[in-house]
């Protein structure tokens, strides 16, 4: 029998380290990042229509329905398949927005692995990567199989294996706009690009992090906060959120308990694999 609906998870990613190496004469930065899942994850409720209508039952608050990404992926599944089909779509949060999480990346590519078997398109991961990457740099990554080296705007991806961790989470209540801090005349833009594919936890840094901290203050404090735990403490994205690694539950814990009042934290853990990894070809 066809199925009529899905519900599926969206993993939040960190950046193990984000550099910026350089910037495209289209206006991109190029990047070299380490993309690691996490089980943090927004819940995406998928339906089948029986007219040919995109409804978005509920999204993000604030966020219209011709901008949210799930819809837009939806509509850009159904073009680019060349198909008549309806869905409704009913988005769940968790991830915070702002955060440097890449929620909305990934409760797109959700939509996306969602309803290509929704609809019975039968595409593969490969061509639904292609439609990915007119939403957002991001996407792509969120249709893979788990951690990946990143290059290029995000979307030139190399499989990567890493130990588990457990992660002290940091959410600093203020939303920090990524167009804005790409924009800023103080980032670092010639980080020169690594020469190995193999990284140590240490390895690198966030180059946007100085930029998120002189805009943003409660970034910088929770991330001052995390470093009396770990020296390796950092910003994930473009902010706001920073993590700390771990290999014990319980040191995660106590680096939690010394944010500043009122900073929301949780401890999180590492994904080998996405966990829609096998749902697609």
């Amino acid at each position: 029998m066809p199925i009529e609906r899905l519900t599926l998870a969206a993993p939040a990613k960190l950046n193990w380290f984000l550099h910026v190496t350089g910037r495209r004469a289209d206006g991109y930065h190029t990047l070299e990042s380490l993309f690691v899942p996490i089980d943090l994850a927004d819940t995406i409720e998928l339906g089948v229509r029986n007219d040919e209508t995109i409804v978005r039952e509920a999204g993000v608050a604030g966020v219209a329905e011709r901008d949210d990404l799930t819809v837009r992926a939806a509509h850009a599944l159904r073009e680019s398949a060349g198909v008549s089909r309806g869905a409704s779509i009913r988005v769940s949060k968790r991830i915070p927005q702002g955060a440097g999480l890449g929620g909305g990346s990934s409760d797109a590519a959700s939509v996306l692995l969602g309803l290509n078997r929704l609809w019975s398109l039968g595409l593969s991961r490969v061509e639904l990567m292609r439609i990915g990457t007119t939403l957002g740099a991001d996407v792509p990554f969120f249709l893979g199989d788990g951690p990946a080296l990143a290059r290029g705007i995000g979307d030139l991806l190399t499989p990567m294996s890493i130990p588990a961790y457990w992660i002290a989470l940091a959410m600093p209540r203020v939303h920090v706009p990524t167009a804005s801090i790409f924009a800023s005349p103080e980032l670092t833009r010639a980080t020169p690009s690594a020469k190995m594919n193999v990284f140590s936890e240490g390895y690198g840094h966030n180059d946007l992090e100085a930029t998120a901290v002189s805009q943003f203050p409660q970034v910088g404090e929770a991330m001052q906060a995390l470093r009396r735990a770990s020296k390796q403490a950092r910003m994930t994205g473009s902010g706001a959120c920073v993590f700390a690694a771990f290999d014990a539950k319980r040191d995660a814990r106590r680096a939690l308990a010394l944010l500043p009042a009122g900073v929301p934290g949780f401890v999180v853990r590492t994904l080998a694999r996405h966990p829609l990894a096998s749902f697609a070809a």
